[in-house]
């Protein structure tokens, strides 16, 4: 049986203590990008950038997530996809930014990239935690990175098509593999999180169907588990083709039912609303009791 003690455990981002099991934490998606899928890349604009962390920290947010790349995948909504940029471009983008954040916020800043030198110098100026979409198998220098500056590491499940011989079995038997990476490359045990990785390279049925088995990931993986589900293609979808600015109800249904089935962080765009969708369900979920006056 998988060791799933990491329930009452903890992992240190930044200067802050991530408690495991005792709520659900939530990250906000900053993109300094003008080609996000959802719409809301803010294109190299380092003020709005500040002024937009600014507000989700105080919209409760735990964790800023800063991303110079778009992820946006290919399909019929989007095209070919977006394009993908050096890692100079991407320097360019990330690291003004993350140093203003890193003087402006009292939160972690995670740099969502798979490029170990975006990493290293992301970290060098202020990030705290590394959000590898391509779970290792990008970049080869990445995992000695992660060890090296003691960042811990988001290792998400993504693959090129939406081919399986059996969805569950083979996404974790992905994430095993890049947690054997990142293990070997000398990543403590502590410091990794798990992602399903919801809407890269797979169907709709295939990411509805990750969303109610949830938490096989935990039990098979013994690691935390990190959802980032806000406004994907899926919710649209399965609400008749609603663009990404209308799917906010649709993520709310979703981010409920991961933590649910056992999500211990979000990753979000709409982060005041999320984070009272987070309470609510944590209070069913995780017992509550109200405040001492």
């Amino acid at each position: 049986m998988t060791d799933t003690s990491y329930l009452s455990s903890s992992t240190t981002i930044g200067e802050r203590s991530f408690q495991w099991g005792a709520r659900t934490y939530v990250m906000g998606i900053v993109n300094v990008t003008g080609d996000s899928f959802s719409g809301d890349g803010l294109n190299n604009d380092v003020e709005a950038t500040v002024t937009q962390a600014l507000a989700f920290q105080e919209a409760g947010a735990h964790l800023i997530d800063v991303g110079g790349e778009s992820t946006r995948p290919p399909g019929a909504t989007y095209g070919q996809g977006a394009a993908p940029v050096s890692a100079d471009e991407e320097l360019s983008r990330v690291i003004p930014v993350i140093e203003r954040l890193h003087d402006a916020l009292s939160i972690p800043i995670s740099i969502d990239t798979y490029k170990a030198d975006v990493a290293r110098q992301a970290v060098a100026a202020g990030a705290s935690l590394i959000n590898d979409v391509w779970g290792l198998q990008r970049d080869p220098e990445l995992a000695a990175v992660v060890a090296e500056t003691g960042a811990p590491l988001v290792l998400m499940h993504n693959q090129a098509g939406t081919e399986y011989n059996d969805l569950l079995p083979d996404v974790l038997a992905s994430l095993r593999e890049s947690v054997d990476v990142a293990r070997k490359a000398g990543v403590a045990s502590d410091a990794i999180i798990v992602d399903p990785g919801i809407g890269f390279g797979k169907t709709v049925q295939h990411n509805l169907e990750l969303l109610r088995r949830l938490r096989e990931f935990k039990d098979a993986l013994g690691y935390p588990v990190l959802v980032g589900v806000s406004r994907k293609s899926t919710i649209g979808t399965v609400l008749g083709g609603l663009p990404p600015e209308d799917r906010v109800e649709g993520t709310a249904a979703a981010i409920a039912l991961s933590i649910a089935h056992g999500a211990d962080i979000v990753r979000v765009h709409d982060v005041q609303a999320m984070v009272r969708v987070a309470r609510m369900t944590d209070a069913i979920v995780r017992g509550w009791s109200p405040p001492s006056s």
